[in-house]
């Protein structure tokens, strides 16, 4: 499986890891950079990178790392076609992609060590998309209010 990744300098190291564990695991990771180390560089332009080419290959997955994670999520979640949720334990690893069909998981290296960004990264990767309808009927929701900008019905009363 192909797998883009994209940090700042907070994720770097964890970054560099998750691609030596991905390649050893028999995944394709695809570094979107930063290539080195470098104190206080910007994630958007990694993240920005790793985000749109997982929505432009489908089948594919991102991952993106900060110190928090947070900023990256929200970066990630910018580019057509990203569903991106910050992950900060197994359940949420799971979740994600049983109830959202999130193809980017974002990661904060200052708040796990690595063995543990490992398993949500594993987690995240091998559980499929549940398609219970009820899940398929938010996520089309919000894929309509991004192309059209309006708001979905507000359920009836009673």
């Amino acid at each position: 499986m192909r797998v883009f990744l994209g940090s700042d300098h907070a994720g770097y190291e964890l970054k560099s890891r998750l691609v030596e564990w991905l390649a050893a695991s028999g995944h394709e990771p695809v570094d979107c950079g930063p290539a080195n180390y470098a104190a206080g560089d910007d994630y958007p332009p990694y993240v920005l990178r790793a985000a749109a080419r997982t929505a432009a290959e489908p089948g594919t997955f991102g991952i993106v790392i900060g110190g928090s994670g947070n900023g990256e999520v929200i970066a990630a979640n910018k580019v057509r076609g990203v569903r991106a949720a910050l992950v900060g334990s197994d359940e949420t690893a799971v979740l994600g992609r049983q109830h959202n069909d999130a193809n980017v998981i974002s990661l904060g290296a200052r708040m796990h060590d690595a063995a543990a960004a490992q398993r949500f990264v594993e987690l995240f990767l091998t559980t499929p998309y549940s398609k219970e309808e009820r899940h398929t009927r938010r996520l089309e929701m919000i894929s309509r209010y991004e192309e059209t900008g309006e708001f979905p019905s507000l359920p009836r009363p009673g």
